[in-house]
């Protein structure tokens, strides 16, 4: 804690004392939650130093920017033990309000920062998130969760299971606060769960997507609703057969836009924009036949803009109440994130800003009046890219399909090489640029695979973001059907361009991704070894294990009860004699999403088939591994997997 402190004030000390240390001698800054000024003159992040190598994750602080030099104006963090969340700037420009939650303590904290030091405004025991100030400034709300027994979010790691199942749920409400202190006041009812929300204009209320009842499972049929600010009275607005994300209200206070559409977990995002009357009524598409997937909102002065995934690229888009199609601002091929979506607006919205990066870039801050987005920070200035990259596309059945393939920086003429093949999560999600770092910092699987010689592949096939909702809903009822002939095709798209062996590709994935996998190795014989995820071995068991089975729903057209067949044609078990590949496989003992008997049910059946396989189960870790050990000794295993069953340079 002492060095991350010493390398914002003096960096050429810090990294010698880092250097010295074991670490990389230049830390890798991060940025994370970023959000631009009303203004457009300041911007504020989450900022850590990643040195590589730590045993916990790094802390970080929030620091306020100037929106044109990059320049810090102010840096807050009054909790050592804290993660913070959400850093959101007052109506004037001149206040910042975050949580910072203390996992040891069990408490949340709200603070305000300004010139330069930041004040408490209230405690209390659980967890909370997201604060967002009234229009007039005099108040703030925050999403709460008053003695919370998880951290919120199904990625967590699940509560024990012991004891009445089911009794008691954690429920996130919508709570308020006066600026300048006072008693936290819960608003929202009692029984709903609260995901997300956003004031209305005239500061008497809310629009908020919610449901009853658990708050892991019931995210896929949340209700937008309007709740009065002073009663707690929830109206409901609307309840399309949709997922929904990122609530925006007009700034005439008449109408929500919304994104909707198919998605399989919150927080991934993709799909059109709809509007509907705050009053309620049916939500109506403003962008129908858009040709890719929307993933952030917001309405500002000059009307509702957005960003969006098309093919390879991010887009910012001005859209048209009327349905027209969605006009381009500005667009990259990189990712890029912001507190509310990919890009922060200002409020009329000219400006723009963002924390960037793509696989030969390290993070960095953006900002400026669009088209013209400049980087503003020069942090990670001096890391350079540690792999080739390509863009690749290619037809499968009547689809157009991208992908991204990484390299070693230098190959060897004449000679061939491995590829392993990485399927992404989800399956409504997408693998977007990202850097990837010399050391242990960003993304060191990926750059330890090209090191040992290896081609990865990254494969966007049907069910995935970037092409539009046609194409991402293109896999329902078909989950290894059409995605698994994408991947194929791809694999021999990558063979007719790059130096890759075809006798010795590799297959991985965690999630929907660890599925894939399973699902890959008992239908196709190309895959020489694999490694599989928090996978899905057998979708009917999985509907009666898992803590999130809404979202099966939407894919499957029915529960596992009413329409069983679809679930057992899907289910790789059912396909265990055909697999002959080595198969590692790994998932975290808590996890909610993909519980470990998946896994084990998998691991055995490979056993009784002789085919070489491991499982390890990781304990306390949810479905997303947290402990840095453990995430390093996933990597490890990985490249053992690989290096025995498939080798790298050395072959």
């Amino acid at each position: 804690m002492i060095q991350l402190k010493a390398i914002a004030n003096g960096a050429c000390l810090a990294a010698a004392l880092l250097a010295g240390a074991g670490h990389a001698a230049t830390p890798l800054r991060e940025y994370r939650a970023l959000s631009l000024s009303g203004a457009g003159q300041r911007v504020v992040a989450l900022e850590s130093l990643d040195p590589g190598g730590l045993a916990t994750r790094p802390h970080a602080s929030v620091v306020v920017r100037d929106a044109v030099s990059g320049a810090i104006l102010d840096e807050y963090d009054p909790c050592a033990d804290c993660v913070y969340n959400c850093p959101n700037w007052a109506p004037d420009g001149q206040r910042v309000a975050f949580i910072g939650v203390d996992s040891k303590a069990g408490t949340a904290t709200l603070y305000i920062g300004a010139r330069g030091r930041a004040g408490a405004v209230l405690s209390l025991k659980g967890v909370a998130s997201t604060a967002r100030w009234s229009p007039d400034g005099r108040q703030l709300a925050l999403l709460a969760t008053p003695d919370a027994r998880k951290p919120a979010g199904a990625v967590a790691a699940g509560v024990r299971q012991v004891g009445e199942i089911g009794a008691a749920d954690d429920i996130q409400r919508i709570a308020t606060v006066a600026a300048d202190g006072g008693a936290l006041r819960m608003v929202s009812p009692a029984g709903t769960y609260i995901y997300e929300y956003n004031w209305t204009p005239d500061g008497k209320g809310f629009v908020a997507s919610g449901a009853e009842g658990n708050g892991d499972n019931n995210w896929w049929v949340a209700k937008l609703s309007h709740i009065d600010a002073a009663s707690g009275a929830l109206r409901v607005i609307a309840a399309p057969a949709m997922q929904m994300n990122l609530p925006q209200v007009s700034p005439d206070g008449r109408s929500v836009a919304f994104i909707g559409g198919l998605m399989s977990d919150f927080g991934s995002v993709g799909g059109d924009v709809y509007t509907v009357p705050l009053a309620g009524g049916a939500p109506r598409n403003i962008t129908p036949g858009f040709a890719g997937s929307v993933n952030g909102l917001a309405w500002r002065a000059s009307g509702l803009l957005a960003t969006a995934l098309v093919g390879a690229d991010l887009h910012a888009l001005a859209l048209d109440l009327d349905g027209a199609a969605p006009r381009s601002l500005w667009s990259a091929p990189v990712s890029s994130a912001a507190l509310d979506g990919r890009l922060s607006f200002s409020q009329d919205g000219a400006m723009a800003a963002g924390a960037q990066e793509d696989f030969g870039r390290a993070a960095h801050i953006v900002a400026g009046r669009l088209p013209q987005l400049l980087p503003i920070s020069r942090d990670n200035a001096a890391f350079a890219p540690q792999v080739a990259v390509r863009n690749i596309s290619w037809r499968s059945d009547e689809h157009q399909v991208q992908g991204w393939l990484l390299a070693p920086l230098r190959l060897t003429p004449g000679k061939t090489y491995p590829m392993v093949v990485v399927v992404h999560g989800g399956p409504s999600a997408a693998a977007t640029p990202r850097y990837v770092a010399e050391g242990e910092q960003a993304n060191p699987l990926l750059r330890e695979l090209t090191a040992q010689g290896y081609f990865v592949f990254l494969p966007n096939p049907r069910g995935s973001y970037g092409q539009g909702q046609a194409f991402t809903r293109a896999n329902v009822r078909d989950f290894g059907g059409g995605d698994l002939r994408d991947i194929l095709a791809g694999i021999d798209a990558v063979e007719k361009v790059a130096p890759v062996e075809g006798q010795r590709l590799g297959l991985m994935g965690h999630s929907y991704g660890g599925f894939m996998t399973m699902w890959g190795v008992t239908h196709s014989q190309r895959f020489k070894a694999a490694v599989a995820g928090a996978g899905i071995a057998n979708w009917i068991s999985y509907y009666g294990q898992n803590g999130i089975d809404q979202w099966m729903i939407p894919f499957f057209g029915a529960s596992a009860y009413d329409d069983p067949a679809i679930y057992r044609a899907a289910s790789p078990i059912e396909s265990i004699k055909a697999a002959k590949t080595p198969t590692l496989l790994y998932v975290g003992e808590r996890d909610l999403e993909c519980p470990p008997p998946q896994s084990v049910e998998f691991w055995h059946g490979l056993r009784a088939m002789g085919t070489p396989t491991a499982l390890v189960i990781y304990e306390n870790e949810g479905h997303s591994l947290r402990k840095p050990d453990n995430v390093r000794d996933v990597r490890r295993r990985t490249l053992a997997w690989f290096g025995r069953h498939l080798g790298g340079m050395a072959q």
